[in-house]
């Protein structure tokens, strides 16, 4: 067996045996030679070299081990070290491309978070070879450290790699990545018997060690020298401060070894089935129902919600976790708990075996309430206290509550990898789809107040389509209407014309479904609109009428109005004058019975533009001068003065320079400086 390195800060500092609460950095036990040989490996010439060709991608070292062998542990050590020699300016990127059930990772998913590390922003609904392609580009002149934990296998890791040598890759995995060249693995057992001696004094004292030296290399033994066994081994011993360790040698030898499982794997399950079973039943039942948390992490509300229990209990189960080695957690103030990946197979087996499905299905059903009640308070924090929302937050439990905006929105930043999972595993699990899309409009609210929907629009992309999922198995066409229209919307404004026009025919069709007129006349506007962004004036035309005919039998006046004004800007584009100014001028007259005069203006101003465009100077001059007078007494000076330097241009053509010179400083004084024209200019020209 060969020296392992391993990070027991957590159990070791709760504990208070060597070192004292908030002392030392976490300390690692041997591994010396594993880590001189990664180093070494940095260095060593690959075969691009060798045969005399310029290396083109990082470097990838893997460290190989099964879970609970310490080898994130080791790759973050090393990371570490390689961070604090200045190697990597450009810092450390960190993404687990294993789900804690043991599920692959789409790249789309650990693309996009490697992205946001390095403040990029990928655009919505784009796919994982499109954000791959960008985290290369972003790597491409960056010197940084890329750590992959818990890889499945090389199809998973090649999209990420950098084209760039100056970048190094430290990747974590059960086996070889069989199919990436020059990766040579650094294989991990268990501890060396000194090592987990060590390990075990750390956090139990080395009286208890010492009394009995023997026993304590047996103890290491029967726990096959697997650091994560050790700590909780460890951790049952600081919780149990009378007992020897040969007592606990003796109970590990005589729990039997669950057959299904490899030789290499039994003594974590031996240590953990110890520990759950010393647990009182109401913990016990606390930690196999954190099988469910989801993404692995977990805080007081979610074991408290799974639990039935109070928040205070479930605050002090977790911390008792943690003492155990059960539990992982940074301390912050707004810590989450984070379930190590080597025990949730074991969880979620015990939890199966132990608890009646009726009984978990309840207690996800009581976490997914508690999610959606908590991001309803996130949202309502930010609204006047005599709101109704506000009045539905003063009704909530304290301990619910956020006290101000800026702490809901902490909680909301620290807890969206765990909502977001939350939101996929409630429609994966097909059983809770009412609570599934109050979890996601609740959701999608909290994004969209406190990032922007600009912002949050990824996150917004993949929240809508679960919306879609629900509702298409439930056949809820008007919910399937309500998701394909914001899908089509955010896949337009990212330039993804052709697909965004696909979903707004298919929400065309599922309005009609459900007898819905606003997601209709929605959906046929929004399909004129985008065969104009492609081109086609005449579909466009004909989509925009169909909107209009729809809008006008129901007296929307105001969408009448606006319809009025796209038909008049695909007639101009199309060349087609007489129909765009008739459209023009209906949209004005409807904007004028609305009372809305800047609206107003701006369509007559259009009205003079095409017939500027039709060779009839001296009618736009006209219908200028009427667009200026209308927004004069709107009283929008910036309006009014982009209509002034327009009437201006016209008056150039004409041939008035004078009459020009006069509405160009009407203006600038409406503008306050002279400075801002230019500005007004290519406004009003992109108008």
């Amino acid at each position: 067996m060969t020296d392992q390195a391993v990070d027991t800060s957590g159990p070791a500092t709760a504990a208070g045996t060597e070192e004292p609460s908030g002392a030392a950095p976490p300390r690692f036990f041997g591994r010396e030679r594993e880590l001189k040989a990664l180093r070494d490996d940095i260095e060593r010439a690959g075969l691009d070299t060798l045969a005399g060709r310029k290396t083109a991608r990082a470097r990838v070292l893997l460290i190989a081990g099964r879970p609970g062998s310490g080898r994130t542990a080791l790759a973050e050590e090393l990371a570490r070290g390689l961070m604090d020699s200045g190697d990597y300016p450009d810092g450390l990127l960190r993404v687990r491309l294993t789900e804690p059930g043991g599920a692959p990772v789409p790249t789309e998913r650990t693309a996009r978070e490697l992205l946001d590390q390095l403040g990029v922003t990928g655009p919505p609904g784009a796919d994982g070879d499109e954000l791959s392609e960008m985290v290369r580009e972003a790597l491409a002149a960056r010197s940084a450290l890329l750590l992959l934990d818990d890889a499945a296998d090389a199809e998973q890791v090649d999209p990420l790699l950098p084209d760039n040598p100056d970048c190094l890759v430290v990747a974590t995995a059960q086996g070889p990545l069989t199919g990436i060249p020059g990766v040579r693995p650094c294989t991990l057992g268990g501890l060396d018997a000194g090592s987990a001696v060590q390990l075990l004094a750390r956090t139990i004292g080395q009286v208890r060690i010492t009394v009995d030296p023997r026993t304590a290399e047996t103890l290491a033994e029967v726990c096959g020298g697997q650091p994560a066994a050790l700590v909780m081994i460890s951790g049952w011993l600081a919780t149990h401060p009378m007992a020897s360790v040969a007592d606990v040698t003796k109970q590990l030898r005589e729990l039997p070894d669950d057959d299904e499982q490899s030789t290499g794997a039994r003594p974590l399950a031996r240590a953990f089935r110890l520990v759950h079973e010393s647990l009182p039943p109401i913990a016990a039942r606390i930690l196999r129902l954190l099988a469910l948390a989801p993404a692995g992490l977990a805080d007081a509300h979610t074991a408290s919600a799974l639990a039935g229990c109070s928040v205070s209990a479930a605050q002090s189960t977790l911390d008792d976790f943690v003492l155990l080695g059960l539990l992982r957690t940074d301390g912050a103030e707004l810590s989450q708990y984070e379930v190590p990946g080597c025990l949730v197979p074991l969880l979620r087996a015990l939890l199966a075996d132990r608890d009646r499905p009726a009984e978990i299905q309840l207690a996800r059903a009581r976490m997914l309430e508690r999610t959606v009640r908590q991001l309803q308070s996130c949202r309502a924090v930010t609204e006047p206290e005599g709101s109704p929302a506000g009045k539905e937050l003063a009704g909530l439990p304290r301990s619910l509550r956020f006290p101000h905006p800026e702490a809901a929105a902490a909680w909301l930043r620290i807890r969206r990898p765990a909502l977001l999972a939350s939101a996929r595993i409630a429609v994966e699990d097909g059983e809770l789809d009412t609570l599934a899309r109050r979890l996601v409009a609740a959701l999608v609210r909290a994004l969209a107040v406190h990032q922007g929907t600009e912002a949050a629009a990824p996150d917004l992309y993949g929240l809508h389509g679960l919306v879609l999922a629900v509702a298409e198995r439930r056949e809820l066409p008007r919910e399937q209407a309500a998701a394909l229209l914001n899908l089509a919307d955010l896949d337009a404004r990212t330039g993804r014309t052709k697909e965004a026009l696909t979903r707004y025919r298919a929400a065309l069709d599922a309005g009609r479904a459900a007898k819905d007129p606003y997601a209709t006349g929605r959906a046929m506007e929004s399909v004129g609109g985008a065969y104009a962004e492609l081109g086609d004036f005449h579909r466009a035309s004909d989509w925009f009428g169909r909107a209009l005919a729809q809008r006008l039998t129901q007296d929307e006046r105001a969408d009448e109005a606006r319809l009025y004004g796209r038909l008049g800007a695909v007639h101009t584009y199309a060349g087609r004058y007489g129909e765009a100014l008739r459209n023009w001028r209906a949209a004005a007259a409807g904007y004028r019975r609305l009372g809305d005069l800047p609206a107003q203006a701006r369509a007559l101003s259009e009205a003079a533009r095409v017939q500027e465009y039709a060779g009839r100077p001296q009618e736009a001059l006209q219908t200028c001068q009427e667009a200026v007078e209308w927004a004069r007494q709107a009283k929008d000076g910036r309006l009014q003065a982009a209509l002034e330097l327009r009437l201006a241009d016209t008056l150039e053509r004409l041939g008035d320079p004078a009459a020009a010179r006069l509405h160009r400083s009407m203006a600038d004084r409406l503008l306050g400086e002279k400075g801002s024209t230019c500005e007004i200019r290519s406004t009003s020209a992109e108008n």
